[in-house]
């Protein structure tokens, strides 16, 4: 308490003892006129407090305290000059809030704010557009009952938004949606939703002439390849120069029928979210077959490949589908071994679900080729991918497959030491063999 608050108490002391010697001088009871007076002004201070209690208890928003006199009067300007500097915060406050909701609603991508569980809790405009949000009925309710689509359902339960999620608009079929989620604050969401339809047109129709286009060329590349295959056949005495390029357009027109079948196999994998054929696989088979195939693959390099599979695991999926991606992950290795080098082949499961992965001892690859490596054509290096024979489009196959089983790829690679290539498969997809 400061010396003004402490005068001020001496001074209303004072003013109560003053009256009450004055009152015990008239009536020669000075004990009983300081104990009137004393009582008299606690009476009044009670007063005071029961009022400041009736205000705070009752009061209305903005409401000004009670007006009063003396210390009490000090205390409760005190009091008002808080409420009014209060009241100026909230209102900038309110102001920034208020321009902040303002211009998101103006915007064109949908914002919508959930809580912990995901229950909506504000949204703006192109929200209601794009998701069929409703003010107010809505708030409160699960964003999960309202967007009914099992990819998002798998999507938000998950909690891992590393990577955003395209789907169809529940509101309009035709309209296809980017979602991105956020966590932020107490595990509350922040969910953005932007309006992709025309992108999405535009690599529809890029994978549709892709897919036409590689269909058209199989007639003719398998007339030409037969014809060749004719040609060397019955190619006895003919100039050697000649038996060379054959050979060479052989070739050649081989690695074609391998690119077209990559290619139309992308196609089909892009057509639907999830296999047709899904069903358990028995991976540890499935990898064994891999593993002898991949010794055929080794010979004369002398390449050391090991197998550790879990035989009590079994995978919801497509066998083809499976075979298709751990062959690509197992015959990379093969290829980008060196001689007498080791490939380590295993199968797993976990609390968080089943894992598959290749480890080798090979060329390795720089950090800054790893986002990149699952893009269709693109190689790190172009002399040393065509010489083995590749198209290019080995790993794309890969995380299209995954994509199908909900599964994603991990790649950790040291140059010149080697890389290890997992794939993560969730429990929901993992059947324990009986």
């Amino acid at each position: 308490m400061n010396e003004n608050w402490r005068g001020a108490i001496a001074r209303h002391l004072l003013l109560v003892i003053g009256p009450a010697l004055l009152l015990g001088l008239i009536s020669g009871e000075y004990a009983w006129a300081i104990v009137i007076g004393l009582c008299a002004y606690l009476s009044w201070n009670i007063r005071q407090l029961l009022r400041l209690h009736a205000w705070l208890r009752d009061r209305q928003p903005d409401e000004p305290p009670p007006e009063s006199t003396g210390l009490w009067g000090e205390v409760l300007d005190s009091i008002y000059h808080l409420q009014r500097r209060d009241q100026r915060a909230r209102d900038r406050l309110q102001a920034v809030i208020d321009r902040a909701q303002e211009s998101t609603a103006a915007l064109r991508d949908a914002v919508i704010m959930l809580d912990r569980d995901g229950s909506l809790e504000w949204w703006n405009n192109a929200a209601e557009t794009l998701l069929g949000l409703k003010m107010p009925q809505d708030v409160g309710q699960s964003i999960s009952n309202l967007v009914r689509n099992p990819r998002f359902k798998e999507y938000f339960d998950q909690g891992n938004y590393r990577d955003a999620l395209e789907m169809p608009s529940p509101v309009d079929d035709n309209r296809r949606l980017h979602v991105q989620i956020t966590q932020y604050g107490n595990a509350d969401h922040l969910m953005v939703v932007r309006d992709v339809t025309r992108l999405h047109q535009l690599e529809q129709m890029r994978k549709d002439f892709v897919a036409n286009v590689s269909h058209e060329l199989r007639t003719p590349l398998t007339v030409i390849a037969g014809y060749l295959e004719t040609l060397l056949d019955n190619g006895q005495g003919m100039n050697p120069r000649w038996q060379r390029a054959l050979q060479q357009m052989q070739q050649q027109g081989a690695r074609m029928q391998n690119l077209l079948n990559d290619l139309l196999l992308l196609a089909r994998l892009e057509a639907t979210d999830y296999p047709s054929d899904n069903q358990p696989v028995a991976i540890d088979l499935l990898l064994l077959a891999i593993k002898n195939d991949a010794q055929a693959l080794s010979a004369g390099h002398n390449h050391r490949i090991t197998l550790d599979a879990d035989p009590h695991l079994k995978l919801k999926g497509s066998d083809a589908e499976l075979r298709s991606a751990f062959s690509n992950l197992v015959f990379n290795a093969v290829k980008y071994t060196p001689d007498e080098g080791t490939i380590a082949i295993r199968w797993w499961g976990d609390e968080q679900g089943a894992h598959f992965s290749v480890s080798d001892s090979g060329i390795g690859i720089e950090a800054k080729h790893i986002p990149r490596l699952t893009e269709r054509f693109y190689r790190v290096d172009s002399a040393r991918a065509s010489s083995s024979g590749g198209t290019g489009l080995g790993l794309a196959i890969v995380k299209h497959v995954l994509l199908r089983h909900r599964a994603r790829l991990e790649i950790i690679s040291i140059p010149g030491k080697g890389s290890t290539f997992t794939c993560h498969f969730p429990a929901r997809q993992v059947v324990q063999r009986g």
